[in-house]
Parts: C-alpha cells; sequence; structure tokens
C-alpha cells in the first residue's frame, strides 16, 4: 500500500471514530436522563406505563447504534441463520444463551434482537449500582441485580446462601411483569486461547460452561419462557475489540440461533442440594455444549473454504 493509500485509509478511520463516538455520546445523553428522571418516579409509585415507556427510550438509543452499524459500517457482511421451529416475537419471553469472545458479543446481540426479541437483559453485580448512571439504568430497567456472597462468607454464616437464592428468585421473578429476554453467557468469561489451556476444556471453540446459573433461572423462570435460545457468535477473522469493531475493521459475522428443548426433568429440581439433579443437569448443559461446539467448526469451515 502506498503512503498516499495509509494516509487515506487512516483518515477514514479517523472520521468513522469521531462520528461514532460522536453519535453515541450523543445518543447517550439525549436518551439517558429520561430513562433516569422516570425511573426516580418509581421509588414513589410503580407503573407498568413508566416501564414501558423506559423501555422503549432504551430501544431508542439501540436503533440509533444500529443505524450507526447500518450506515458507518456498510461494508460489514451479516450472517443470521435461525431455527424454522424458534418463533421470536416482541412479546415474547426467552432466555438466551451465547458463547461470549469480545464485548462486541452484546452489541451483535442488540443489533439482532432490536427488531425481534424484547430488550435483552443479563445477571449484574449488585455492586455496579454504584457506578453513576449505569448502575442505576441497570437497576430502572429491570436487570436482575445479585448480591452474591462468597464460599468463605457462606461457610461462616450458612444463611447467606438461602438469602442469596431468595434474592434470585425475586429479580427474576420481576421480569415477568413484561416481555424479556434473559442472556446468560454460561462460558462466565471471554473466551481466549490463554484460558481455554489453563482449563483444558473438552471444547475445541468453548470454554467449560458454568451450569449453576442457568439452573437457577430455569428453576425460577422455566415454565413461564416461551423459549430457551441457543446464540452462536462467530467472528470468520478473528474476535475482535470493541474499537476495531466501530472502526470498520470486521468484515463479516456469523450468527446462528436454534431453540434447544427443555426436559421435563429440568424443571423444578434443586441444583444447589441434589447431587444426581446438579450431575444429570451438567450432563445436558455438556450435551449442548458438544453440540454447540461442532456447530462453530462448521459455521468456521464454511468460510476457511
Amino acid at each position: 500500500m502506498s503512503n498516499a493509500n495509509k494516509k487515506a485509509s487512516l483518515l477514514q478511520k479517523v472520521s468513522k471514530g469521531l462520528t461514532v463516538s460522536s453519535v453515541i455520546t450523543g445518543s447517550t445523553f439525549f436518551h439517558g436522563p429520561p430513562v433516569l428522571a422516570l425511573g426516580l418516579t418509581k421509588l414513589f409509585k410503580k407503573s407498568s406505563k413508566v416501564d414501558e415507556t423506559n423501555i422503549q427510550i432504551t430501544n431508542s438509543w439501540l436503533g440509533v447504534n444500529n443505524w450507526l452499524i447500518d450506515n458507518v459500517l456498510p461494508d460489514l457482511h451479516w450472517d443470521i441463520s435461525i431455527d424454522k421451529s424458534l418463533d421470536l416475537n416482541l412479546q415474547g419471553r426467552y432466555m438466551m444463551m451465547c458463547n461470549h469472545q469480545s464485548w462486541v458479543d452484546t452489541t451483535v446481540n442488540q443489533y439482532f434482537g432490536l427488531t425481534r426479541m424484547p430488550l435483552t437483559r443479563f445477571f449484574t453485580k449488585w455492586e455496579l449500582i454504584f457506578i453513576p448512571f449505569v448502575g442505576q439504568a441497570f437497576k430502572i430497567l429491570g436487570f436482575p441485580m445479585m448480591k452474591r456472597h462468597t464460599k468463605e462468607q457462606i461457610a461462616k454464616n450458612p444463611e447467606l446462601k438461602s438469602r442469596d437464592m431468595l434474592e434470585a428468585r425475586k429479580a427474576c421473578e420481576q421480569l415477568l411483569s413484561q416481555p424479556f429476554t434473559l442472556l446468560n453467557y454460561l462460558e462466565g468469561t471471554r473466551f481466549t486461547p490463554e484460558k481455554h489451556a489453563a482449563q483444558q476444556s473438552p471444547y475445541q471453540n468453548l470454554l467449560k460452561p458454568k451450569a449453576g446459573g442457568l439452573a437457577l433461572a430455569l428453576n425460577i423462570l422455566g415454565d413461564k419462557i416461551d423459549a430457551l435460545v441457543d446464540m452462536t457468535i462467530v467472528y470468520p477473522d478473528g474476535a475482535p475489540g470493541y474499537g476495531e469493531f466501530w472502526l470498520g475493521d470486521v468484515s463479516r459475522i456469523a450468527v446462528d440461533l436454534r431453540k434447544i428443548d427443555i426436559p421435563e426433568w429440568v424443571l423444578g429440581g434443586n441444583y444447589e442440594d441434589d447431587p444426581v439433579y446438579r450431575e444429570r443437569f451438567q450432563k445436558w448443559v455438556d450435551q449442548i455444549w458438544t453440540e454447540k461446539d461442532q456447530l462453530i467448526s462448521q459455521m468456521k469451515a464454511k468460510y476457511q473454504q
């Protein structure tokens, strides 16, 4: 590449970066205050109308992000495959699990889900409530916020375990007042070759799944959801950083969604205290993860041909 072309490419990236950062910052300052202001009214009176309005405002913010993706990153190619048995709609109640490689995963989820599924929420730590604006927004929008205690703390005070379970149940049940998508990254962290090697993961493309969170959510919500959805994201050219994505360095993203049938025995089990159930549940998740691992290999192979 000549020096002139290099300069032109650099200027183009700088222009994209300035455009994206300016629009997202402006959009956040435009949409954020109304969400926080309406959220404060819930301190005095709960209102489904306020919740609906806040979701509409949040979806408008996501819509701006999606507009940027379509117009600032027009060369980005999406390859989206949806299982025919999966009937998605904006009024549904869904639990979703997904592989995790990059902070871009959440943006992919939002891009896909905005016109197909209810607002995606995920479990967050209660401590985030102290982060200005972000933590309050999570709380107002109904993200399940968990006060989790360590094994050492529970060993000293066993009562904390039942308190954690009660908090989890309360957080999940609050979602039932409206349509929702509850996202769970079963790996618990982003995939890297170093983490994969350290775990000695039996999967080629995935870290070991942490089944406890899924078991808890299914125990509380399993008989009330419309579908358990498995989302698989593949970046054929390698998992990108967030900055790389918005600067246009990602040319292809593949997304696959399938419906996971929930066996009757899964519902109502006690993952924490029943070792027989826990082992059976882990084997069930392992089978799902094995199939997902094979799917990722197939998706990657498609782009290597």
